[in-house]
């Protein structure tokens, strides 16, 4: 450790946050430390270097901020492998072979997106402001959102989708070392989004009506600054939160120095009442709703609410970054929300959705193969060989996604889950149902004779 500090000290050009991170850069670059290496504790580095705990800290939130370093766990602060912040969710989308149905990627059905033509017709000609300085948000998009927003918010941000709020979300109010609950499992890009920002995560396993509330109040000990949650429709069990458990985790988390951060990102196709902490406990939640799923993916709109305390530096970094999301786009939004033909098309969306959902857990209940949640575009499946059981689709000409990305930790033996995006079964549910329980049950000796 000694050698390391002198290394740093020797490439310390200036006894600043900005100086120490360049000079860990340097060391880094010049093969003084690799991946997995850990870093000297900040006290310790700070008496060395004769620089305040303080310097050191916010050194170490620049690096964590650039994926150069993550904290991990007991181990202390390591140096980050190259490239990291993004295994969980290739590992999720990558295909050994091309198939015939693609069940793997969680999109919505492209036919089920309400028409964009007839809305475009009618905006006016001049339909955007002209000025950088114009409001970020589009004030008839912001009254519309406002109008079905499941509480009373103080104030609504757009986005470009709900990556960018949570990116925006972690990046200001996170800091490296912090403890943050997910649950488990969870969303693939968003705990690699959240490792990338080098918080300590643990994981919070979900009961047929949202977080297990035990666990969260023994977590509560470690003194978390933030919950990330999907209230309704989660990816990828389906599992919805119903009021009695949201209002039992407010209650839980009322009063505790935690930020919750709400996921909504199924939006206007869920087929559950939206729900939010923010009923109970505004002054905690931040709550992000997508319109990516509902209105389209190239629209890359989001709406995020809350307290002026937790939006101030999100709208800060936006301003620092992107500024804000197209008022072109926002138009389209607004319009679509307000167009009694795109509000027909979204419902029946919801409907269709929610149709091929239940005639594949149908069938496959009937086959003895229990599926958790009741939303959503996904279907979670338990399987005797996660390998296996995608192996076995494959060469059927099916592809799902394997279950191990969206595992907190790492899970022993072969065992695991499937997800498949039933949202994408336009037709022969029964035939696929009995080839996901088929799936479920084969072992690596039988995954290889098909």
């Amino acid at each position: 450790m000694r050698s390391l500090i002198s290394a740093l000290e020797e490439r310390l050009d200036a006894p600043t946050a900005k100086g120490l991170a360049q000079a860990v850069s340097r060391a880094i670059r010049d093969g003084e430390l690799a991946a997995g290496d850990q870093l000297p504790p900040i006290r310790r580095l700070a008496e060395e270097l004769m620089i305040s705990p303080t310097t050191v800290s916010s050194a170490w939130q620049l690096l964590a901020r650039s994926g150069t370093i993550r904290s991990d766990g007991r181990r202390g602060t390591t140096v980050a492998p190259t490239g990291r912040g993004g295994e969980r969710y290739s590992r999720a989308l990558h295909h050994d072979s091309d198939v015939a149905l693609d069940l793997s990627t969680g999109v919505p059905d492209p036919d089920l997106l309400p028409a964009l033509a007839p809305v475009l017709a009618r905006l006016p000609g001049r339909s955007t402001p002209t000025s950088y300085l114009d409001d970020p948000v589009l004030p008839r998009l912001r009254e519309v959102l406002a109008r079905d927003w499941p509480y009373d918010a103080d104030d609504i941000v757009v986005v470009d989708g709900a990556m960018d709020a949570l990116d925006l979300i972690s990046r200001t109010l996170l800091r490296p070392g912090d403890t943050v609950l997910v649950e488990s499992p969870g969303f693939p890009p968003m705990l690699d989004l959240l490792e990338h920002r080098g918080v300590e995560i643990v994981g919070v396993p979900l009961t047929e009506t949202g977080l297990d509330l035990d666990v969260v109040e023994a977590a509560l000990s470690r003194r978390p600054a933030a919950l990330f949650l999907q209230p309704r429709g989660q990816n990828p069990t389906g599992i919805s939160m119903t009021p009695t458990r949201a209002r039992r985790l407010a209650l839980l988390l009322g009063g505790h120095d935690v930020v919750v951060v709400e996921d909504d990102s199924s939006g206007p196709i869920s087929s559950s009442t939206p729900i939010s902490l923010g009923a109970w406990i505004p002054d905690q939640v931040l709550h992000i709703r997508s319109y990516s799923k509902s209105h389209g993916p190239d629209l890359r709109l989001a709406a995020v609410s809350g307290p002026e305390a937790l939006l101030s530096p999100v709208r800060h970094a936006r301003a620092l970054g992107q500024g804000w999301s197209s008022r072109l786009l926002q138009h389209v939004l607004a319009a679509l929300l307000e167009d009694p033909d795109a509000v027909r098309e979204v419902s029946r969306a919801r409907a269709e959705y929610a149709r091929r959902r239940d005639l594949v857990v149908s069938r496959l209940r009937a086959l003895d193969v229990e599926v958790p949640g009741t939303d959503g575009l996904n279907i979670w499946v338990a399987v005797r060989d996660e390998a296996a059981a995608v192996l076995r689709l494959a060469s059927q000409g099916i592809a799902v996604t394997p279950g191990s990305p969206f595992a907190v930790e790492p899970r022993p033996g072969p065992e695991g889950h499937v997800r498949v995006t039933t949202g994408l079964v336009r037709d022969e549910h029964e035939a696929l149902a009995e080839r996901i329980a088929d799936a479920s049950r084969a072992g690596a000796w039988a995954a290889q004779q098909r």
